[in-house]
């Protein structure tokens, strides 16, 4: 999840710079951290490519690179197995650029997100390509030949693109993924819709997917698929003859076989993942509900477990199964909160609400996130503990998201509903009680919220891993702050010991999570916090990329 927009520091003057260091609330300066960390550059892409130069830069592959000389330094006894002498081709639904016509001219703007912030320097210094749909039908094929080359010349890697026709997009996307596995692998089977005219359209778009990676494989080029969108493209690969390395990583949950058994297409569905040579999940939960589905339904595939990686033994062939939570990139998040820019808009921000706790909740318009659940909680807490009523403030933030769906209209609705029934009822004269955002939110601005908001209400029915989380903690400069974390994110496992977690189907519980983040004493917020951050610094989106692609060359 990646809200729009870029930031960036600002000049701002002397006299915004003094109001920055004035006390605050709790006794602290709201902005204390940004002398000391205004000056500190962000690791860049330097430190990712540390763990390929044992086997890239003495083969004249990549240049030896002088920046990043702790993390090089870190890398250079590593034991682990050697990356494969190739390049990396990256598959995933979308390009990691978005098109647009302006003055009627296609040009191509950089995406956003995790996965686009990692996988890029990888493939720019280790050379690759990326390909996806690029989210139009409306270009000609010259104009998006045209506008991809130039988009490929700035990124360093090359962009190929898939085309898919409006029903396909109807059937595959709309249809497939977002009616079907969407809801099913978020433990909401009856939100499905098992259409039996999807199946198809799914099987056809994963060969043509199939079939453009087929053209650009050279050699032993190593194929890296994401997410359930492309989950049958290793075996339309397999079938066109591809029979490389191919490593597969599915960002949302795996479901328990009690939910995963009512699908339809369960048994082709798991004999197409099992073609892919290493398949990535975001938890041990994750990977356990795999193979218990895969027990239940294959029958009698050996397993054989060598520490974090399991191998399956299937046709003659190892298929490695691992567990590799996807982060993010913490210097960078740390920078931007860190800058001019984000500390003005803070301030700001905490100007407004000046005798309040601001208690914060970012999430894209979707029926997985818990949002409607997480408002009934917070009129819980007003109505049990009245003590909290002008003290706090809820910033909701809701970023449109699938408006076509009918069912994502409604659910709209009903939040919009909530937000006024709880407006109206508690709202007294200078304070009100939630304020809602239905925008996207410039990265800045994004980055100010986080800074600011005392409590980050993060709540998810069910999630994947919910990089919201990670990102607030990273933002946290001054540590003085409490996250309030859904056990049913896949964050959860790592955060636990920091976060206070809590069941989102329960409002009590969630309101008494509220009131006790509220009188949390500062020393205990500050080691609660303290914990999270230095978790998400070692284990960040660099950690990530080099775990998986590590799994991928070991025998």
């Amino acid at each position: 999840f990646s809200l729009e927009g870029k930031g960036g520091a600002d000049s701002a003057g002397h006299e915004t710079m003094q109001r920055l260091f004035q006390p605050c609330r709790h006794g602290a300066p709201l902005h204390r951290s940004l002398r000391k960390n205004a000056a500190t550059p962000t690791r860049g892409f330097d430190a990712l490519i540390g763990f390929f130069h044992k086997n890239m830069v003495s083969n004249g592959m990549l240049k030896a690179n002088k920046e990043g000389p702790e993390k090089m330094e870190e890398m250079k006894n590593d034991t682990r197995g050697e990356l494969p002498n190739s390049r990396l081709i990256i598959a995933s639904n979308r390009l990691p650029v978005v098109l647009k016509k302006i003055d009627g001219k296609w040009e191509a703007e950089p995406g956003a997100g995790g996965l686009i912030t990692a996988l890029s320097p990888v493939l720019k210094q280790r050379g690759g390509l990326w390909i996806g749909w690029p989210g139009t039908q409306e270009a000609s094929p010259g104009e998006l030949e045209a506008v991809l080359n130039h988009a490929s010349q700035e990124s360093g890697f090359i962009l190929k693109p898939v085309a898919l026709t409006l029903e396909e997009i109807d059937k595959y996307y709309f249809g497939f993924s977002n009616e079907i596995i969407w809801p099913q692998f978020h433990d909401l089977p009856s939100r499905c819709n098992f259409d039996p005219t999807y199946w198809p359209y799914y099987q056809e778009v994963n060969r043509k997917f199939a079939q453009v990676i087929q053209d650009q494989v050279v050699g032993n080029d190593y194929i890296w698929i994401h997410d359930y969108h492309l989950m049958s493209s290793a075996r339309q690969l397999r079938n066109l003859g591809t029979d490389g390395e191919i490593g597969f990583f599915l960002h949302i949950p795996f479901p328990p076989p009690d939910i995963f058994m009512k699908l339809p297409w369960r048994k082709q569905l798991l004999d197409d993942l099992l073609h892919y040579d290493l398949i990535g999940f975001q938890t041990m939960r994750d990977r356990r509900n795999f193979f218990q589905c895969v027990h239940a339904i294959m029958k009698n595939l050996p397993v054989h477990t060598k520490g974090q990686i399991a191998v399956l033994r299937v046709d003659g062939r190892n298929v490695k199964v691992g567990a590799f939570p996807i982060s993010i990139d913490y210097d960078e998040f740390r920078s931007l909160a860190s800058s001019r820019k984000v500390a003005d808009r803070a301030w700001h921000i905490h100007e407004r609400v000046p005798k309040a706790q601001i208690i914060l909740g970012v999430d894209r318009l979707d029926y997985t996130k818990g949002i409607p659940e997480r408002l009934k909680a917070f009129r819980n807490a007003l109505q049990r503990y009245p003590e909290l009523i002008e003290k706090v403030v809820l910033v909701q933030v809701v970023v449109p998201s699938r408006h076509e769906i009918p069912e994502y209209r409604a659910l709209k609705r009903e939040i919009e509903r909530l937000v006024s029934e709880i407006n109206g009822q508690f709202t007294r004269f200078g304070w009100v009680p939630i304020h809602y955002l239905f925008r996207s939110l410039e990265r800045s601005e994004l980055a100010a919220y986080y800074r600011t908001a005392e409590i980050a209400l993060i709540t998810p029915l069910k999630d994947g891993m919910n990089l919201i989380a990670k990102e607030y903690c990273a933002s946290s400069l001054e540590e003085n702050c409490v996250l309030i974390l859904s056990e049913f994110a896949g964050a959860a496992s790592q955060m636990r010991k920091g976060a206070l977690i809590v069941n989102p189907y329960d409002q009590e519980g969630m309101a008494d999570a509220i009131y006790t983040a509220f009188k949390m004493p500062a020393h205990e917020r500050s080691e609660r916090m303290k914990r999270l951050r230095a978790s998400i610094k070692k284990r960040d989106i660099y950690w990530w990329v080099d775990s998986f692609l590590h799994a991928s060359s070991e025998e």
